[in-house]
């Protein structure tokens, strides 16, 4: 029997790594609490029917990403590909339009599952962060989703930034932009990418999404989706506009940005960091106004983004240099049969103070231990021993300068909290 291995675009996060999905963890609850987003945490996998009709039947995501299956009752159920239809339908079946204050703010975190070819930054099982804003059809919304993924970013040390910003219309709109694009595009269609042919007749508008170099240059002459916006849309879009330039952000307008999913209307945007070169998108999302009507519920309007953690992760990496774990503020060091089975308490004791502490398992000999605290990173050794227990003190030892003093063991707590402040 062969060896058992993670699934092919599934991976392992541990130590040191993990500490920097950690610190975007910390860093987003930190972000999001300041701005009043509410954490929302929604089930793993939901009714196919939910996907197909929030996120689009022809979608790339329905048409070839999802895990669909039977369940032993008959059901297809999908793993979310992605968590925004998963919100909706909770808003929807919870009735939070009337339990909560409106707009509702919330945020998630969580993994999601597409089946696609894996590369660096995109797994099958691949993990985001997001925001929704429920119930508002104000610009201000647009404007502050913008601005709160801005403040995380620059949380997590990203600066740099810019906004790529497009606006999608509104339903009639996108109609009338349809038939112009379908009409430009027939008349190139022997010279667009496979992908972009296929695209014509199911979801033309992603075509502009084309990676394609060649499909790309064609594009330049075709029209343009600010040029087929209705006045409702046009205000909307640059009072948008006027909030972020009054707020500082840094925008451009891309008018062939879209966005994969079905469900946008009006705002679409993506930030972009000027220091990392073509790979750059770091988050993207937008205004998605018919997606409560789509799933049952009323007209209600909303706007929201998503960011990958993977992506950040690298990005991250390649900004601020790899991540480190920080080993321990202490280390137990114990000699005897007494101070040995007092080192257990001592630790717990530390622990409780906000001291990061640890000690050795094994035992031997003061040598053997002092090397597992220096192997482990640790800033000091608490050294207890007969003597220590005697006089209800304890040896704290640099192991960084190698000096050492006597410290109470009622004060060794705020001693080494202390010290930790002053670590560099």
């Amino acid at each position: 029997m062969g060896s058992l291995t993670a699934l092919r675009g599934t991976r392992d996060l541990f130590a040191p790594e993990i500490v920097r999905w950690q610190e975007i963890e910390d860093a987003a609850r930190r972000v999001l609490n300041r701005a009043c987003y509410s954490e929302i945490r929604t089930p793993l996998f939901e009714r196919t029917e939910l996907f197909q009709r929030g996120v689009g039947e022809s979608t790339d995501i329905v048409q070839k990403e999802m895990y669909t299956f039977a369940t032993r009752s008959g059901d297809s159920v999908t793993l979310r590909p992605e968590n925004t239809a998963g919100v909706v339908r909770a808003y929807l079946e919870q009735g939070m339009g009337s339990k909560f204050p409106s707009p509702l703010k919330l945020w998630y975190i969580g993994p999601m599952f597409r089946y696609e070819r894996p590369q660096k930054g995109r797994q099958r099982q691949f993990h985001q962060l997001g925001i929704e804003v429920i119930d508002t059809a104000d610009p201000r919304a647009d404007a502050e989703v913008i601005l709160v993924a801005c403040e995380f970013l620059r949380e997590c040390g990203l600066d740099d930034l810019v906004v790529d910003l497009n606006s999608l219309g509104d339903p009639d709109d996108r109609v009338r932009y349809r038939e112009a694009l379908v009409k430009f595009l027939r008349g190139v269609e022997d010279k667009l990418d496979p992908d972009s042919r296929d695209r014509i007749g199911r979801n033309p508008l992603r075509v502009l999404d084309s990676k394609n170099e060649e499909t790309q240059e064609l594009l330049k002459d075709a029209p343009r989706l600010p040029e087929h916006l209705g006045p409702d849309a046009r205000a909307h879009f640059d009072e948008v506009q006027a909030l972020l330039e009054a707020a500082d952000v840094r925008y451009r307008l891309v008018p062939n940005l879209v966005r994969g999913l079905d469900y946008y209307s009006r705002t679409a945007f993506e930030i972009q960091s000027e220091k990392l070169g073509a790979q750059s998108q770091v988050c993207g999302g937008g205004r998605y106004d018919g997606l409560v009507k789509e799933l049952g519920g009323p007209q209600v309007p909303a706007v929201g983004w998503a960011l990958g953690l993977e992506r950040l992760a690298i990005v991250l990496e390649q900004t601020k240099g790899a991540a480190e774990e920080a080993g321990p503020d202490a280390f137990v060091v114990a000699m005897g049969d007494e101070a040995t089975r007092a080192a257990l308490t001592l630790a717990r004791d530390l622990r409780r103070a906000g001291v990061r502490c640890d000690l050795s398992f094994a035992g031997g000999g003061f040598g053997k231990q002092f090397k597992a605290a220096d192997k482990r990173g640790s800033r000091w050794a608490v050294v207890l021993g007969e003597d220590e227990m005697r006089k209800g003190t304890v040896s704290v030892k640099d192991l960084k300068s190698g000096e050492q003093e006597e410290v109470a063991r009622d004060a060794l707590a705020a001693r080494l909290l202390q010290g930790a402040e002053q670590r560099p």
